[in-house]
This record gives structure tokens, sequence and C-alpha cells, in this order.
């Protein structure tokens, strides 16, 4: 056992002394602290306010009040830290540093025994002891101090006073401290001399930093014009004074003596602070020009009257705002017809230049884009001023252009009569009974015309109203009313409401003939031969379904082999041939371009389907279970266009009147060929039409979400008994079309739930699903065939081989057995069905980007993009 001797205990005090001086430094540090902090944060304050010159901003009585009750705050503090600051004792720190250790050991050390010294085996033991107790005080450490003063400053006005000091060190200066001693009564700095200050403020605007004129040298100073000068005398009244040639000022002069002197340099000029001390600047002023504004460029205008007129502006610091003026140039205007009279008063057109958003606006270039199609002025020679302004509200202006304001140009004679009409009336209210003059000889045979019953009604209405408010005077409510109606006219004429495919691409071909005759623009010339080509695809889709409907017929045993012409051609000689059309329109040879596309349209017309379907009777099994999944593909398809169409019709009821044709375009046109239901143009064989009762009154919207559900559910049978007579059971690929077509089961069920509850968006949603999985089983279906055929004996299929050779539609693409063209051919992947595509998803992004559509279809829409 080990015994502990004095010599110990003195070793073990040493070990000591370095921990012991540490805890006695931190409680001394924390009586400093502790008493200290309220005097330290008083001159913390202090110093502060003196090095951000509060004292050069207010009154010497402000300054002079500042000073006692700091003083007061000062002598507070320091009778605070009298009371409470203790130098602590070594006594006191062995007192903290033992009781921070576990048993007190440093006591334990020092103690000795009472009792036992006598017995040996006693003091064995306290001897042990002590020498365990000076093991455990060796390891002892400094105390830390404890320095927080939250119980006593709870509002934390120390860190206040800390933080003004930080930012007095950062934007003040020491120098500063000085200056308050002149302000005390009896100071000697008065005697050394008066002293001024002076400062330069450009405008904010030029982004020039303020001057410290005492900082300035003398002689020559540059300042930006509308510079603020500042200057301020301290001292006897009269000993300095002011003289400056700057400011231009001749009244309301102040005294040149008065201690505070305010004025903007407005010319060039000297400043003089004369008295001791003084200085002198000649003084130059950087100009501040107006702004410039220039168009760069004659107005480009698209195909439906958008126009775009670049400019370029600038300014020394940058342009602030802009707008372009229009007024109607009078004298360069045709006064025939309904121009003849005397236009009625109307304001200038204004509208605000676009400017850019972030970066440098001391010189961009922009474009104005508008569309003034609507406007009375439209396609009347106009002058157009850009103006534009800078902060200092300085104006710069463009030289006036002449030009012919833009607007849309309408081709069908009918529409640009109608238009023409419009213009008159905004012209002149004084032009209704000619007006309704000539709309009476426009609408005399209406059937050669307008094309359409409904709209030769409007006409006629429109004629009544025309002639009854003129007999009691137009005011600019009617005429408005009435110009906006014959817009809708000549919209309506212009474009159709046509559902049938033949007439759209006739409509179409008519159009393009009247643009070469008036001599279109090249926008416009685009616009058109788009519209050509979209009617030409319609019009090859509505041969195709007439194709599928007499291979149907044929299955009944009443196939009759057609004898005659049939024309077959690719759809890269029918591109070249638009896009030769359009290539002679905008070379201007209008001759050829005539005479190529009468080509075209006999062409189109004479075009014929081939005889491509051969009966079901030899067909395979799986042959014709792709077949009846090709069919229940393209009836879905036709449900979920017209849930879309419903969902439309829910949030914008008018979208669809307009009587039989608003139905055949929601039907895709049942009766003439192929629905969007599926029903392989037998439509409704009593003359009803979808979503009419047979009174011919409109269906209820929850009367036709029903007969959406029962026929989404008698699709959904059609589809479980297909199931049950797939081939490739057993195979990896049979499999897999079983388990897709699962999955459309399950989307097709969903799906007539949501329509029974109304939820036409979820609808919509889980028919896709379906038709995606119904894509996918077809695909595992086609697999599981053509391994069917590679364990085939050569030879075998060659009927089926001659079969889809003579299956062609008129521009050579192989057709399914429904007469719907092939998804696996080589046209379908060619740049052709790609553009297509893409012009789909930019026309989903557009309409999905229009605040003003409903949300439920713009979730719907939405829900597409991230799909596809």
């Amino acid at each position: 056992m080990s015994t502990f001797t004095p010599n110990d205990l003195r070793r073990g005090l040493r070990k000591l002394r370095w921990p012991l001086r540490g805890t006695w430094f931190g409680m001394l540090s924390e009586s400093v602290v502790q008493a200290f902090w309220p005097l330290m944060s008083v001159v913390l304050l202090v110093l502060a306010a003196l090095m951000l010159g509060l004292q050069d901003q207010v009154m010497v009585e402000v300054v002079w009040a500042a000073i006692a009750l700091a003083a007061a705050a000062g002598l507070g503090a320091a009778f605070y830290a009298a009371r409470r600051f203790r130098i602590p004792s070594m006594s006191d720190a062995m007192e903290r540093l033992d009781a921070s250790l576990p048993g007190r050991p440093i006591q334990a050390m020092l103690d000795d025994a009472v009792i036992g010294a006598e017995d040996e085996a006693s003091m064995a033991v306290w001897r042990a002891h002590k020498a365990r107790m000076a093991m455990r005080a060796s390891q002892a450490r400094a105390v830390p101090a404890d320095l927080r003063v939250s119980r006593r400053d709870p509002f934390a006005l120390r860190y206040v006073a800390v933080l003004a000091f930080a930012v007095a060190v950062i934007f003040g200066s020491i120098l500063r401290v000085g200056s308050v001693t002149e302000m005390t009564p009896g100071a000697g700095g008065l005697a050394t001399g008066p002293v001024w200050e002076g400062w330069a403020e450009p405008p904010r605007y030029t982004g020039k930093p303020t001057l410290y004129l005492n900082d300035q040298a003398e002689g020559a100073l540059e300042l930006p014009q509308g510079t603020l000068i500042t200057l301020r005398f301290y001292g006897d009244v009269g000993a300095l004074s002011l003289a400056e040639t700057v400011s231009g000022r001749t009244v309301d002069l102040p005294a040149a003596a008065a201690p505070a002197q305010d004025f903007a340099i407005l010319q060039d000029g000297t400043i003089a602070v004369e008295g001791p001390g003084g200085r002198v600047w000649d003084v130059t002023v950087r100009a501040d020009s107006p702004p410039k504004v220039e168009v760069l460029g004659a107005a480009e205008v698209a195909a439906l009257g958008e126009m775009r007129l670049p400019f370029a502006a600038e300014d020394d610091y940058g342009v602030e705002a802009g707008e372009a003026r229009i007024i109607l140039d009078l004298a360069a205007v045709d006064r025939r017809f309904g121009l003849q009279t005397e236009p009625d008063p109307r304001a200038e057109i204004v509208v605000q230049l676009p400017t850019p958003i972030a970066g440098n606006r001391a010189s961009f270039q922009e474009n104005m884009i508008d569309d003034f199609s609507k406007h009375p002025w439209a396609n009347l020679p106009v002058k157009l001023t850009l103006s534009v302004l800078d902060a200092a509200e300085q104006q710069g202006q463009s030289v006036p252009t002449d030009m012919v304001l833009p607007g849309r140009r309408f081709f069908n004679p009918a529409a640009a009569a109608m238009i023409e009409m419009r213009r008159d009336l905004l012209w002149s209210t004084s032009n209704a009974p000619r007006m309704a003059q000539v709309l009476r000889a426009v609408s005399y045979r209406p059937e050669d015309v307008l094309r359409s019953e409904t709209t030769a009604l409007r006409v006629k209405r429109l004629i009544e109203r025309l002639e009854i408010r003129a007999s009691y005077g137009l005011d600019e409510e009617v005429q408005n009313d009435i110009a906006e109606d014959l817009w809708g006219l000549a919209i309506e004429l212009e474009e159709g409401v046509l559902a049938d495919a033949l007439e759209r691409l006739r409509r179409a071909q008519e159009r393009l003939q009247e643009a070469m005759r008036n001599g279109a623009s090249d926008e416009e010339i685009a616009e058109l031969m788009d519209e050509l080509r979209r009617a030409t695809e319609e019009y090859l889709q509505q041969l195709q379904r007439q194709q599928a409907q007499e291979g149907q017929q044929g299955e009944d045993g009443q196939q009759q082999q057609q004898q005659g012409e049939s024309m077959q051609m690719t759809q890269d000689d029918l591109q070249r041939m638009m896009d030769r059309i359009q290539e002679l329109m905008e070379q201007g040879r209008m001759a050829e371009a005539a005479e190529a596309l009468q080509q075209l349209q006999e062409l189109m017309e004479n075009m014929r389907v081939t005889q491509g379907q051969q009966g079901q009777g030899g067909q395979s099994p799986g042959e014709q279970a792709m077949e009846g999944l090709a069919d229940t593909l393209r009836q879905q398809q036709g449900l979920s266009d017209q849930a879309f169409r419903d969902l439309q019709e829910q949030f914008n009821p008018n979208a669809q009147a307009g009587g039989n044709q608003g139905n055949e375009g929601r039907n895709g046109g049942q009766g003439r060929g192929e629905s969007h239901e599926g029903q392989n143009g037998q439509g409704q064989g009593n003359g009803e039409q979808q979503g009419q009762n047979p009174d011919g009154t409109q269906q209820g919207q929850g009367q036709g979400e029903e007969g959406l559900a029962e026929r989404q559910e008698a699709l959904r049978d059609e589809l479980r008994r297909q199931q049950g007579n797939l081939p490739g059971q057993g195979t990896p690929e049979g499999d897999a079309a079983r388990d897709a077509l699962d999955r459309a089961g399950r989307a097709m069920d969903q799906a007539e739930q949501a329509l029974r509850n109304r939820d036409l968006a979820d609808a919509i949603d889980n028919q896709a699903q379906a038709m995606e999985a119904l894509r996918d089983g077809m695909r595992s279906l086609g697999e599981a065939m053509a391994q069917e055929q590679q364990n085939q004996q050569p030879g075998q299929g060659t009927a089926e081989t001659d079969q889809r050779a003579q299956s062609r539609d008129p521009l050579g693409r192989e057709q399914g057995s429904n007469g719907s063209s092939s998804s696996e051919g080589p046209l379908a992947m060619g740049p052709g069905g790609a553009g297509r595509a893409r012009e789909l998803l930019d026309e989903i992004r557009r309409r999905s980007g229009e605040t003003e559509r409903p949300e439920v279809e713009r979730d719907y829409l939405n829900r597409l993009l991230d799909r596809f």
C-alpha cells in the first residue's frame, strides 16, 4: 500500500499553481465584466455618436443636453461598478477550483487525521486516501470564467452599444470626435478661427458618389448638371461668406454669410468660400443630354396582322420610359367610298415602348409588338412618332415616320367587304345608311357568297339593326357593338366553320388563289400554305375513313372489285408540290403558282382510295385479335376526344353553338364516314346527332356524361371478351400482352366511374392511360405473332404479305386491317410525323399558358405535357 508524505503534499500543490492562477484570472474577469458593463456601454455609445458626427447635424443645445445625459449615465455606471467590483483572493480561487473536482481533493490533501493517530492501520488507510486525492488533484484544470450578464441586462443594451460602435468604426471617423470640443461654452475652438464644411451631391440617377468639398483641392471641378451643393459655416456670423455663379439665381437669394447654403449647379461658373480657410473652384457642368430614339427599319407584319417595329434608344444615364404615338395622316388617305365623309374625332394611338427589364438602359434595341387589326385606322396611312424620357424628365423624339398602319388582311371577298363596312362605320356614323345598302347587295344571294344559312341570318339581322339604329342615331356603344359583330362575321367568313374535309380543302385553295391575285406578303403566304397543308391532311384522313367503311361492308359479303383509275403517290411528292407553290409565290411568279395550285386541286379531287381489304375469311386468330384491339383503341380515342370537347363546353357553353355545324364539329361528322366515337360511319340513323334530343334540343351536360359512361362500360366489356380470345398464351410476349390489357381494363373502369361522377378531367386522364396500355398490348401481341411466324415453315404467310402490299392509301402508306394508317410504316416515322408531333406539343404548351382558359383544362394540358 502506497504512503503519502509532506513532500508529496508540496509537490501536489506546486502542480496546482497554474490551474489556480487561471481560475483566479477568470474570477477577476467575471468581476470586471459584471461590474463595468454599464460603463463600457455608455462609453461605446458616446464614441459611436461622436465618430459618426451626430454632433455636427444638430443644434448646439441638443449637443449640450446629450453631454449632460451621457455624464449622468457615466456617473451612474461608475457608481454601479464601484459597488460590485471585487478583486478575488487566492483562497477564493482555490475554493472554486476544488469545487470543480469530484470529492474536493485539494481540501482532502490539506486535512489531518483527528483520531486514530496511534493506530498504524488507520493511518495507512488515511495516507492511501490522501495519495488518491493528490492524484485526482493533479488532473485539475482552470475553471472557465462565467462572463454572462444576461440576467443583469435583459434588454441586451450592451449589444446595442457594440453594434453602434462597429458602425461608427466602419462609416465614421475618429477625427470627428474633436469637433465636440468647439461646441462647449468658452471653448478655444472659435479662437482659432471659423470653419466650414461642404458637400456636392450629384443626382441619384447618375450613379455618382457624393463629394466632400473639404477634401477637394482648389481649381477645376467637373460636376453633373443638377448637383446639389450644401455648405455650412461655423463660427462668428460674417467671418465666412459665399460667392457663386453656377446656380443662375437672381431672386430670393439668401445672405452670403448665412450659416446654411444650399443650391443646385445649372451652369458653368465659380464657387468661392471667402474667409479664413476658404477655397475657390472653377466648376464645369457635365451636361445631361436628352435621350434619343429612332426607328431601325420598316415594320414587319405577321400573317394575322401583328406588327413588329424595331427601334433603338440611348441616353447618358439610361432611358426611363417611352411611348409611340400614331396619328391619322388624313392628307394621304384615299378619300373614296366610305372615306369621303369627314371622320369622327378619334384620339391618337398611344403605345408604351418596351424597355429592358434588367441590364443597361443607356443604349438598347427593342421591338414594339402590337396588333392594330381591329383599330379603325388599320391599313390606312398614319404618322408614327416615338418618344423617350430620361430621369431628368428630358424628352427625345424620333422623326415622324409615314407608314400604313399594319392590320390583318382578308382574302375572302365577303370577309373583306365586312371589314370595309366595319372601317366605314368606325370612320363616321353617318356611313350607316350606305353600309346597310352595301350589305344588302353583298348578301343578295347568300348561297353564293356566305356559304352558310346561319351566317346569312346573322348578316340579315345586322342589317336590320343597323337600319333601325341609323334612323335614331348611333351612339358610341352601339357603334362598337356593331363593329364587333362585323369583325366576328369577317373572321367566320375568312376562316370558316366547316367540318367537311373536302370543302375545307377547297376553301384553303380559294383563299390561296385570292392571295395570289391581291399580292400577299411572305408571312401571309406562309400562313395560307400551312392552312392548305392542314386541310390536305384532313382530306386524306376522310378518304381513309371512307376506305374503312367500304372494307367493313365487304365483311358482310358485299365486296365489289373496284375497277378504275387508282392514284398512288408518296407524301414527299405532295410536300414537294406545296413547297414549289410557296416558292413560286414568294418569287412573285403568280401565274406559275396558280397553275401548280390548279394541278394540285385536280389531283386531290380525282384521288381515289385503293381497295385494301380482302375480308376476314382467311385471317388468322392473331390477325383477328389485332384488328379487334385496333378497333377498341380507335373507339377509346373517340370517347376521349368527345370527353375533352364536353370539358371545354362546361367552361365555354357557346363554343359549340350553331346548330348542325356545331354538333358536326363535336362528333367529327357522324354519318359521313367513321366518327370519332368509332361507329364506323353509321352515326345515328334517325338523323339525330350526339348531344341532341330527337326534337333537336340540346341534351343536358349530365345526360351526355351518362351516355359516355355507358359507352365506356360497353367498350370495357368488349375488351374483356377480346382478352379471352388472345393467342400466344404461355409465351413471354403473350403474357406481356395480357398484362397490358389488364391495365387497360382497370383504367377503363376508373374512366367509367369518373364519367358517372361527372369528373371529366379525371376521366380523360384514365382514358389516356387505357390507350397507352392498349398500344403496349398490341405491340406485345405483334411480337408474339412474329415469333409464331418464325416458327412456321417457309412459304406460309404469303397471302398476308400480298394483302399488305395491296392495302395502301393514296400517299403510299400501309394500312391496318381496320383501314387506318399503320403506325409502323416508314411514313409514320418520317420527318412529317415528327414535325406534326412537335406542332401538337407547341400548341398544347401555348394553350396551357393561357390564363383565361379554365383551370381544369389547363391542369389536363399540363398532365399531357408531363406524360409526353
